[in-house]
């Protein structure tokens, strides 16, 4: 009896520590992002190598302070893939991460897809928004775009315990 006692708390013990991690990791520490309806989504400019404020609607964006890559957002912006290409620059090793399923605007398979495909381009938005982490922007011909944190070059290196090579910035203190 004692025996069948101790296995059935041990069974339930993992079922409740499975349904709690899993909350965790899809609900708890994501928070909606207020909109401020100016400078949500942000491009880096190729003539100054700076970021500006595109023309934008509909924003919507997910993040959780427990990991810098966890950002997603949506929107749609009138502006054309056309004058985006010459006036952003682009980026060449965009790769969406999945996010939660029940943020349902941002589907990493489907906007992957489209990068492979040529019907989306990624753009910097912000390099190193944190260190070693850089803002991406997709954006498809119909209009919608996509935002997303991406670990760059220099965060795969430094995180890894690599020294920061000579074109990575400086690592601010307490990073």
């Amino acid at each position: 009896m004692t025996g069948k006692l101790l296995a059935g708390f041990i069974v339930l013990s993992a079922i409740a520590a499975g349904l709690a991690l899993y909350y965790f990791q899809i609900y708890a520490f994501y928070e909606p992002v207020s909109a401020t309806g100016d400078d949500d989504v942000q491009m880096t400019l190729m003539a100054s190598g700076q970021p500006e404020a595109i023309l934008y609607e509909d924003f919507e964006a997910i993040d959780a302070s427990s990991s810098p890559i966890r950002y997603r957002a949506c929107f749609t912006t009138e502006m054309s893939q056309p004058l985006l290409t010459e006036t952003y620059e682009a980026y060449e090793k965009a790769e969406p991460r999945n996010g939660p399923e029940w943020f349902d605007c941002f589907n990493a398979q489907e906007i992957g897809a489209a990068l492979e495909s040529g019907a989306a381009l990624a753009f910097m938005g912000t390099e190193n928004i944190q260190f070693g982490i850089d803002r991406v922007i997709a954006v498809l011909a119909d209009g919608r775009g996509f935002a997303w944190h991406q670990i760059n070059t220099c965060g795969e290196l430094v995180f890894d315990g690599e020294p920061a090579p000579d074109f990575c910035p400086p690592r601010p203190e307490g990073q």
